[in-house]
């Protein structure tokens, strides 16, 4: 009787599998690891806490009051009962494939309006936007208004014609009147 070669190195291939197990184990407490050189698991993006810009704190100045901090800010992640005149804007996020981010911003209150605040290098808001884009597109930014010059350069619109036009066509026919949106005030 001859025994089958699966029965004779079971025990290497027990080996092997057990080392890869544990390789894998391995890679998986390191997120920055990625699992036999190609594989990187899946990290779920999280983001916790308000997002305080340049813009946004460049806004904010002693004197304010909280419904107005709130309007600029949003709603603090902490506030804390024991001390009621201080609110804490907390910001974290991580996302696979960029750097995880973290910024702490502190308002402090007298009787209800801004005493002080204290708030590190903030970005702005493009800065903010290129640091968690992990595509790294490069965006052309599209002038919404025309300059002068190019103003300029655009084709004059040509007159309109005088002619008459024929009888069945719209130039010919006669306006048409809708009623008011709204009621005519009374006299």
């Amino acid at each position: 009787m001859t025994r089958s070669p699966f029965l004779r190195f079971s025990p290497v291939a027990a080996a092997l599998l057990a080392a890869i197990t544990l390789a894998g184990c391995a890679a998986s407490a390191d997120p920055d690891r990625r699992f036999a050189g190609l594989i990187t698991p899946y990290r779920m993006e999280v983001v916790q806490g308000n997002v305080v810009t340049q813009e946004m704190a460049a806004q904010l100045r002693p004197g304010l009051t909280r419904e107005q901090v709130r309007g600029l800010l949003g709603s603090p992640l902490l506030a804390d009962v024991f001390h009621a005149d201080r609110w804490d804007y907390v910001f974290t996020i991580r996302r696979q494939g960029a750097a995880p981010q973290r910024r702490h911003v502190t308002v402090l209150f007298q009787n209800d309006k801004v005493l002080s605040f204290e708030a590190p290098q903030l970005p702005s808001e493009r800065e903010f936007v290129d640091a968690i884009d992990v595509a790294k597109v490069e965006r052309r930014s599209v002038p919404l208004a025309l300059s002068d010059d190019q103003l300029r350069q655009l084709p004059l619109p040509k007159p309109a014609e005088t002619a008459a036009a024929p009888a069945g066509s719209a130039a010919s026919a006669p306006a048409r009147a809708y009623p008011p949106l709204e009621p005519l005030p009374a006299r």
